[in-house]
């Protein structure tokens, strides 16, 4: 560990937190941050999560002279580090350091937090944040289930906060022009859309051990059911384990799905489902501690607009990306995008001429404007909660054994088929609730 930060001084910070292992059912709602900053202003930031995609997201803002970190927070000490050093070299002083995201909340002077936690934990953190007057970046998917998605919605709908999601391919140039294009009729009706993604991960085989000195595993397990420690279970291979993450359906579906249903919206307001049905299950991947499924087909069937979308966890994909949304014309016409690029292929599958739209803002750099304006972002909340409901019903669907349907006036599920499911609704562990 550094000199800039010692283990001393961790624990020290920590103070009586360190001890504190569970959540009391809901926070207390706190006093609104009222500050709405001009251009100008600073705007003042805490981290959840060290040492992952939070603090990746939390340099991407760095860049910016708007943009100050005042306060880190992990329940692993040996996450940071590397972001503590780092905060020091920008700003020329040491951020606070937190074991409780909770303690960091009280602070007056924190205008937002960025959430880089597992999935299991985004709903607790987002909604105590709403109620804390924090504005928020919080990683994709928002939730681990169908009920917290709903939840953090109306958290930031009643605490009337600003929410920018971790999908930054709604600000990546390919997937805006290729959007633009199916949003101006150019392609034709569109009558099927494909969303794919590949998945080999292998978590191997191990026994449970001691649990390390430096984790709080009582709280990173958080509202989830505890198990026993294995560490690999924890960090970042949580994502294909369901009881903290969805897999790549959750995890790489809100990506890709995300895109076809903007391609088949007019804004931000995405159309969703009335059925999914899904086939798979761990099929490839035998004799592994991992327990999301790593094969998957499943179906979706939509109304105004009338289309078909299919979703595939697979680990091959002929002449295409190991990742990519497709967009396929009542004539044939298909339109295939990709990280890194984009064509549009006629019935014959030759490649015809493209046209771009305009460069999007930065993903992050609309965040941060956002807070001062109080607009929406491009990865608003409500919006990408669409998107992650929908990721989680082909879940719900391969878990139920049974269509899925989905009632969007009542927000839920119709019916019970799929609620019996950990992608729907999961057990909080004593102590924890949505409030």
């Amino acid at each position: 560990m550094s000199d800039d930060l010692s283990r001393r001084d961790a624990l020290k910070r920590a103070g009586a937190l360190a001890a504190a292992t569970a959540l009391p059912a809901g926070l207390m709602a706190m006093e609104p941050n009222k500050k709405q900053g001009s251009a100008n202003d600073k705007i003042v930031v805490g981290l959840i999560g060290c040492g992952g995609m939070g603090a990746s997201n939390m340099r991407s803002m760095m860049g910016y002279n708007d943009f100050e970190v005042a306060a880190l927070c992990d329940v692993d000490e040996n996450r940071i580090p590397g972001d503590f050093n780092d905060v020091v070299k920008k700003y020329g002083r040491k951020p606070e350091v937190y074991r409780d995201y909770r303690q960091m909340l009280e602070r007056k002077d924190i205008d937002a937090v960025i959430i880089g936690t597992p999935d299991h934990w985004h709903a607790l953190n987002l909604i105590h944040s709403c109620q804390a007057g924090k504005d928020i970046y919080c990683e994709k998917p928002i939730s681990h289930n169908i009920v917290e998605a709903v939840a953090m919605v109306n958290a930031q709908k009643r605490y009337g906060r600003v929410v920018q999601v971790g999908t930054w391919q709604r600000s990546t140039k390919e997937f805006t022009d290729a959007i633009s294009y199916i949003r101006a009729g150019k392609l034709g009706k569109i009558v099927l859309c494909r969303a794919w993604i590949t998945d080999g991960f292998r978590a191997g085989k191990q026994q449970p051990v001691a649990v390390p000195k430096n984790l709080n595993y009582d709280m990173w397990t958080g509202p989830a059911e505890l198990v026993p420690y294995q560490s690999n279970r924890c960090h970042w291979n949580w994502r294909w384990f369901m009881n903290y993450g969805g897999g790549m359906s959750t995890d790489w579906g809100v990506h890709m799905m995300d895109i076809a249903l903007l391609g088949m919206s007019k804004d931000q307001n995405l159309p969703m489902p009335v059925s999914c049905s899904a086939v798979g299950g761990q099929l490839a991947i035998l004799d592994d501690d991992r327990t999301a499924p790593d094969t998957m087909e499943a179906i979706y069937t939509f109304k105004n607009p009338d289309f078909v979308m299919l979703w595939s966890i697979l680990r091959d994909h002929p002449d295409k990306p190991g990742h990519g949304t497709e967009f396929v014309s009542a004539d044939g016409k298909t339109l295939r995008v990709w990280r890194g690029g984009w064509k549009i292929m006629d019935s014959d599958g030759k490649e015809i001429p493209k046209e771009e739209s305009a460069a999007p803002k930065n993903h992050w750099r609309d965040f941060l404007d956002c807070v001062k304006t109080r607009e929406k972002p491009s990865a608003d909340l409500p919006s990408v909660a669409q998107s992650t409901i929908v990721c989680h019903l082909s879940n719900a669907a391969l878990y139920a054994g049974q269509t899925v349907r989905w009632d969007d006036k009542k927000q839920d599920i119709a019916g019970s088929a799929g609620k019996n499911t950990l992608p729907y609704k999961r057990p909080y562990r004593k102590g924890y609730s949505l409030g």
